[in-house]
């Protein structure tokens, strides 16, 4: 479904976590199998869970020795520790000594996630990149400003492009090369937000930036 769907749309490279693995994080296998399988069509995430501290230290030094993973997920809403919790800090770490991509859940007003927390994360750990999924949804002028004040941050569109004039916004604030296109498969079709990127009032090369360009630099070492 997801190479159909991408295939219709024109995308060239999906970058997903595995949604078993954000229950079991030994999940996260899975994963390397799809793009072991699909190596030109799939890259993924490897899902941190501060729900196991004790098997994060294992759960690194896998995926230091698995290949097709650009960095690690975090869904700290649902599994309802901080992303500022010291249960963290060994991926954060490791990112951040290795620039290494962290996409993370994050909510407007979230005691786990908001973007007041990511911004506590972007002061600490320079190197890591923190993609704001939902772009810390609701919280919109704060999640601007964290992405327009850290280089290391970025804003990613699942969910988020369902907000009339909300792309329009992020970019004459943030700038459109700090934002990048997500769709939240499998719960929103990407045509509809491929559709919200296309008909915003921007440039086209701010779509060029949203839709693949400012994606192509971030993972320039991963493909």
């Amino acid at each position: 479904s997801s190479l159909r769907n991408g295939n219709r749309c024109g995308v060239k490279r999906t970058l997903s976590s595995s949604h078993a693995a954000l229950i079991d994080s030994r999940a996260n296998k899975d994963m390397e199998k799809v793009v072991s399988k699909y190596p030109d069509r799939f890259r993924a995430y490897w899902v941190i869970n501060p729900n196991y501290p004790e098997r994060i230290p294992d759960e690194i030094a896998q995926f230091s020795e698995s290949s097709g993973f650009v960095g690690f997920k975090f869904l700290s809403d649902y599994h309802k520790y901080p992303i500022t919790s010291p249960r963290y800090e060994p991926a954060l770490r490791y990112a951040d000594e290795n620039g290494l991509l962290v996409l993370m859940h994050t909510w407007g007003n979230s005691r786990y996630d908001s973007p007041k927390l990511v911004e506590k994360l972007a002061e600490k750990y320079h190197r890591a990149i923190f993609l704001m999924g939902h772009s810390g949804y609701g919280e919109w002028a704060k999640s601007i400003q964290v992405a327009r004040d850290y280089p290391n941050v970025y804003l990613e569109l699942c969910a988020a492009y369902r907000v009339n004039g909300i792309i329009d916004w992020m970019v004459q604030e943030a700038g459109s090369h700090k934002i990048l296109f997500g769709t939240d498969l499998p719960w929103f079709d990407p045509h509809y937000g491929i559709g919200c990127v296309l008909f915003s009032r921007i440039t086209d090369e701010d779509r060029h930036n949203i839709l693949h360009r400012n994606a192509e630099k971030l993972l320039r070492s991963h493909l």
